[in-house]
């Protein structure tokens, strides 16, 4: 097998800070409502762990820039996130970043790009056509469906804003707000970004495990095709480890679980989600009384 030239390259540290609005007008941006407090008001705050992938987003948008792949064709194939602890409502980061693989797909490359600090590791898979062909490894398949009923249903409803919002939290591409710009990607007009996607997702799919979303640990899940703002989506979960199953409880490690989301009924959008939440003690768990 060939190694891509991008593989293992330095992409060079980063630090970044945030404060308690930026967390705050992210759990928003995401969905969560505003009687939720302890996501957005600042005497309670618990930050959504996966605020974190907006303070890494500088690194595949470096790798961009470097001119690995074209900016105006790669797309987010999918994305992992692992939390070592958890963010608090305000600090600095000091974030690494490489190529950690590049994957040949024949017409196409996915190029691994993971971000590394003291609270998180992020990896996202960039899926970059016209970058393959140079002889490499295709990588892992993707993950399958579970083959048995979903145990858990829910219903996300995005907004014709969400995107307009989102998009301040530092991912700022043209294809989420400008329809000549989202046509040139190949969109009818401009969409959701997949993070924002897949965080919405997250708060009622914690909600329906009886986790709280600020104790997500581990997640994955593929970018499958593009959400519209104002799409309705349709969850479903599978935790568990067999099929008598209805929650996979791991005693300290929480409870995880499967997902697949889809629009319009039959459109995936999200696919080979997987989750982890840790295990809440009743004497952290928080609620809308003010």
């Amino acid at each position: 097998m060939t190694a891509s030239p991008w593989h293992g390259r330095d992409l060079g540290t980063r630090t970044v800070s945030w404060t308690e609005r930026d967390a705050i007008l992210y759990a928003l941006a995401v969905g969560a409502p505003a009687d939720r407090l302890d996501l957005v008001y600042e005497e309670r705050l618990r930050v959504l762990p996966t605020f974190a992938l907006t303070l890494a987003q500088w690194a595949p948008d470096a790798l961009g820039a470097l001119g690995a792949f074209d900016v105006t064709t790669a797309v987010h194939g999918s994305q992992l996130l692992v939390m070592k602890r958890p963010l608090e409502a305000s600090g600095e980061l000091t974030t690494s970043a490489r190529v950690a693989a590049v994957w040949d797909k024949g017409s196409a490359a996915v190029f691994d790009v993971e971000v590394d600090c003291d609270h998180f590791t992020a990896t996202w898979s960039i899926f970059a056509p016209g970058c393959g062909g140079f002889g490499g490894d295709r990588g892992p398949s993707a993950p399958r469906r579970p083959d048995r009923p979903a145990g858990h249903e829910v219903t996300v409803h995005t907004h014709s804003r969400q995107a307009a919002l989102y998009r301040l939290l530092g991912d700022r591409h043209a294809m989420h707000i400008d329809p000549e710009a989202a046509k040139a990607a190949g969109m009818p007009r401009p969409f959701l970004h997949g993070l924002c996607t897949l965080a919405a997702v997250l708060l009622p799919l914690a909600d329906g495990l009886g986790a709280h979303p600020a104790d997500l640990v581990e997640l994955e899940a593929r970018f499958a095709a593009p959400v519209f703002p104002g799409d309705r989506l349709a969850v479903l979960g599978w935790s568990g480890a067999d099929d008598t199953e209805t929650e996979a409880h791991f005693g300290g490690r929480g409870v995880e679980v499967r997902f697949e989301t889809s629009a319009d009924a039959d459109r995936t959008v999200l696919a080979g989600g997987r989750a982890r939440f840790a295990a809440t003690a009743p004497t952290r768990k928080e609620n809308n009384d003010a």
